[in-house]
């Protein structure tokens, strides 16, 4: 049984690997809200030992949603090719899509003045 959750047109008419990258992207949504969820308790919480709980439980859904990136990274080429432009790196994201778009990057300057004519 596949689930259909989400799916938008009729499974028989869907790619395998489509499906399949269907399932990691809704566990990641799941993962992600869950994130959320533990965050949101923990800061609420007045109890200290509570609060270490809902946070570990944050952490090992941190934990399954990057596991599901490096699954999602591995099974599709425009995912993995975005990765590598946008992640881990300190450049501000939209100077990298103005770069990729071709836009005019903005002039680096290190304050020493003019190396023409030196």
């Amino acid at each position: 049984m596949v689930s259909n959750e989400g799916l938008h047109e009729p499974v028989a008419q869907l790619q395998p690997g489509t499906v399949e990258l269907h399932r990691a992207l809704i566990s990641l949504m799941e993962e992600l809200e869950a994130i959320d969820w533990y965050a949101q308790r923990a800061d609420a919480s007045a109890d200290d030992s509570l609060r270490t709980v809902l946070r570990h439980n944050r952490n090992e859904e941190i934990e399954h949603a990057m596991m599901l990136l490096e699954w999602i990274r591995r099974n599709d080429e425009d995912f993995a090719r975005h990765a590598r432009k946008y992640l881990f790196t300190e450049r501000p994201v939209t100077e990298i899509e103005q770069g990729a778009r071709g836009d005019a990057a903005p002039a680096l300057t290190l304050g020493v003045g003019s190396l023409k004519g030196a």
